[in-house]
């Protein structure tokens, strides 16, 4: 795809014409901490949402214990929260002024605000903890999946040869879930890398934040390119570790109905510390940075009701999100159906399906290097048109530069999902279609649309949800004095007036809710692969 190629070749294109006066101060005061700092951090939250998404799946998937059933769908409900909304909530409640310190204070008889020396949450570690807690599900749903679809009969081959505990999950359990468990972490990654919000807001200086900085502050578009092309390289070796885990699938097997594995009870003592396991993370992950934002948010509605501009906060939200999405709807069923090869799976078009996987690409890219990459193309397509604004307007600083750079990023969520779909279309109602004289035009309208249906919807409002929370792309694109809910909330947190966006923050959470109901009753993760 051109738009998705397009990006990139405009980075490389403005950092070739970099001067290269910069690099000296880059390479000395800036890309060295950023570099370790970015590397720790995706190391930090690698670990966390492996450890944490393959431990609470293999539990809930594996055994009964108190509170089984409610943490299965719990443990999902972090992926409402946006990095930098759960980021924005610790803050406040980590404060010396905040409502932990001040309790514990109230209750101790203290007065001094520095008695009590917790953990700084304004730190690498407690970003790690921060991000780590949010993007765990994605391992969560692909690890729990592959227990519930392939596990079965290989679990109770093991248990009958005598594994158990630990010895079944490392055997078995482990070995069977890499392939799921590294697609999770994979985007996990992808999405630390596109985290700007989190990161500033926790004081940690990624690349991704250096982008940022180097080309508003420093007004340096050409070494911002420089550094979000270093970040390619990121990107590029986070694709080829989760391709990595992927092929060493060990005992990995496919089966053609799923059945849940025997749950074993776990005694007492065991299983109210395997509930513990489940509670922390759903605690940490969610309850605690949402109801902090109910309580911030009902405090600043009591005392000085709805912010003014909350209306225009929303509808500027919803209005480029829905655009985002009724365009790459259309353009994703074309690819998907293209890749089919002329709705005929035993012939699918090498061209188109090259095509599709070009599509998937968009979402490796991270949000605030594709919009510095839009910025630099629609900049050079406005100089070339400069003659002619009767007649071509100008892109750069409008809202259609924004919903370029989401259809870049998000093409991939429905691409990735109707492929998977067709493979449940048997090629035997294509056939019939094609004996009788339909054409592909037809057969896509009248056959296989009202079949693809449920993953066009489901994709349809997991594009939209993605749209309202992206933050990088959004707040380099916007146009000018044209703020989001996500924006609004970024301005507030710069701000430290917390209070002030507590309300945008709970707006963007509710807005994640149907998305969460939606997996929890069976729909899929935001992002299938193709088909091989």
């Amino acid at each position: 795809m051109a738009l998705v190629a397009l990006p990139v070749v405009a980075l490389a294109v403005a950092a070739s014409r970099g001067s290269g006066d910069l690099w000296p101060h880059l390479i000395r005061y800036v890309l060295p901490q950023a570099a370790v700092e970015t590397a720790l951090l995706l190391a930090g939250v690698g670990a966390v949402v492996v450890g944490v998404g393959t431990g609470t799946a293999w539990l809930v998937s594996c055994y009964r214990f108190p509170g089984r059933k409610a943490f299965a769908w719990a443990l999902v409900l972090p992926l409402a929260l946006p990095t930098y909304v759960s980021a924005y909530a610790w803050l406040d409640v980590m404060h010396p002024a905040g409502p932990v310190q001040s309790g514990l204070r109230a209750v101790l008889g203290l007065a001094d605000p520095r008695a009590i020396p917790l953990p700084e949450i304004r730190s690498l570690p407690g970003c790690v903890m921060v991000m780590g807690m949010v993007l765990f599900p994605y391992v969560y749903l692909a690890a729990r999946a592959a227990f519930l679809t392939q596990g079965a009969d290989l679990l109770r081959a093991g248990r009958g040869l005598g594994s158990g505990g630990l010895r079944l999950f490392l055997s078995i359990g482990l070995p069977m879930a890499r392939p799921a468990i590294a697609a999770g972490a994979g985007l996990a990654l992808l999405e630390t890398l596109n985290d700007v919000g989190a990161a500033e807001f926790l004081g940690v200086r990624t690349l991704t934040v250096s982008v940022y900085v180097t080309w508003i502050t420093r007004s340096s578009l050409e070494g911002a390119a420089q550094i979000a092309l270093l970040i390619l390289l990121l990107v590029a070796a986070v694709l080829l570790l989760e391709g990595w885990g992927r092929s060493r699938s060990g005992g990995t097997h496919a089966v053609r109905e799923s059945a849940e594995p025997d749950l074993r009870t776990l005694p007492l003592g065991r299983g109210l510390l395997a509930g513990l396991f489940c509670l922390v993370p759903v605690l940490l992950g969610f309850a605690v940075p949402v109801s902090y934002l109910l309580w911030a948010a009902s405090r600043r509605v009591l005392e000085f009701g709805l912010p003014h501009d909350l209306g225009a906060w929303i509808g500027n939200s919803a209005l480029l999100s829905a655009i985002a999405t009724l365009l790459i709807l259309p353009a994703a069923l074309v690819l998907a159906f293209g890749a089919r090869g002329e709705a005929m799976p035993d012939r699918r078009s090498m061209v188109d399906g090259l095509l599709l996987r070009a599509s998937l690409l968009g979402y490796a890219l991270p949000g605030g290097i594709a919009a510095v990459g839009l910025i630099v193309a629609f900049g050079g397509l406005d100089d070339l048109t400069e003659g002619l604004g009767r007649w071509v307007p100008a892109l750069s600083g409008t809202a259609t530069a924004l919903v370029v750079a989401y259809f870049v990023r998000f093409l991939a969520i429905p691409a990735g999902g109707l492929d998977a779909a067709y493979v449940r279309i048997r090629p035997q109602i294509d056939w019939s279609a094609r004996s009788m004289g339909a054409r592909p035009g037809r057969i896509l309208g009248r056959v296989h649309l009202p079949l693809l249906l449920p993953a066009l919807s489901a994709s349809a409002l997991l594009v939209f949800l993605d749209a309202m929370k992206e933050l990088p792309a959004t707040l380099l694109l916007r146009p000018f004095n044209r703020e989001t809910l996500a924006t609004a909330l970024y301005a507030e947190a710069a701000r430290g007036t917390y209070e002030e966006g507590a309300v945008a923050a709970l707006a963007l959470v509710l807005v994640g809710l149907p998305v969460i109901a939606l997996l929890v009753a069976g729909g899929r993760p935001r992002m299938q692969a193709p088909r091989p």
